[in-house]
């Protein structure tokens, strides 16, 4: 079975597409894993809810997803983040809506458990420094995590000898699974963070029991047109390009 993973989708349909296109070149896609914020910042929330839909999937809310089907307020939310979020509200076609209302926080498929942001604050917490690995490694129930919303790519190994620290992916990179336990993100597919502006996902296969990392080149430039017309904010539209 092989299992493309997302996280941090945000909307961009050119991303999301681009992701999804390059993991069927590889072979067969049979499921994908979504760590959440399916929808927020960008321009087109009900395509990549749709699109997600059209494969075999699993799911997870995001605090995006929550904020854009009225299950969470903005307050904590900068402007821009703020303003997107209102106006994704207001685009949502009543099946998106009630697909990102019933999205769980937490999911365990096998030896894997996913989740947006981490086990102790799924919806909000940034899972990016040593000791908020060692809180997720004390919660987590199976031998591997999955976590997005960082929008960084990143393989955190449990080691008893030391404390946990997490390792950026780059792109190709392969991690092989075994009883060590990890905690991974794939790193952001519409949205990235890392200075590179391609789209990030990973593609787990179980056959060889691997998790290999992937950076996808994607027209930005249609996406930030769609922006544009919908008038979304402009620091969010520029970003973008620069992958930051």
């Amino acid at each position: 079975m092989r299992i493309a993973i997302v996280a941090d989708v945000h909307a961009n349909f050119s991303a999301f597409r681009a992701v999804l296109g390059h993991a069927v070149e590889q072979g067969p896609v049979d499921a994908v894993w979504c760590l959440g914020d399916t929808v927020g910042y960008g321009p087109q929330p009900n395509e990549c809810v749709e699109l997600l839909r059209e494969f075999d999937h699993v799911a997870v809310a995001g605090n995006h997803d929550l904020a854009a089907c009225g299950k969470m307020g903005v307050e904590e939310f900068n402007n821009a983040a703020a303003a997107a979020a209102r106006w994704t509200a207001t685009q949502l076609t009543p099946r998106s809506r009630t697909y990102l209302e019933e999205l769980p926080f937490v999911v365990q498929e096998g030896d894997f458990t996913l989740v947006h942001g981490s086990l102790r604050d799924p919806e909000w917490e940034y899972l990016l420094s040593t000791t908020q690995a060692a809180a997720q490694f004390a919660l987590q129930e199976t031998r591997y995590s999955i976590v997005g919303h960082s929008h960084l790519a990143f393989v955190c190994r449990e080691d008893a000898a030391a404390p946990p620290t997490l390792e950026r992916a780059q792109d190709g990179d392969c991690v092989q699974l075994d009883e060590q336990r990890l905690i991974l993100n794939p790193g952001g597919a519409g949205q990235p963070r890392d200075g590179d502006p391609r789209a990030g996902y990973a593609l787990y296969d179980d056959e060889d029991r691997s998790v290999t990392f992937a950076r996808v080149e994607y027209d930005i430039e249609e996406t930030q047109l769609a922006m544009r017309k919908a008038a979304l904010p402009r620091w969010l539209i520029e970003r973008l390009s620069d992958g930051l």
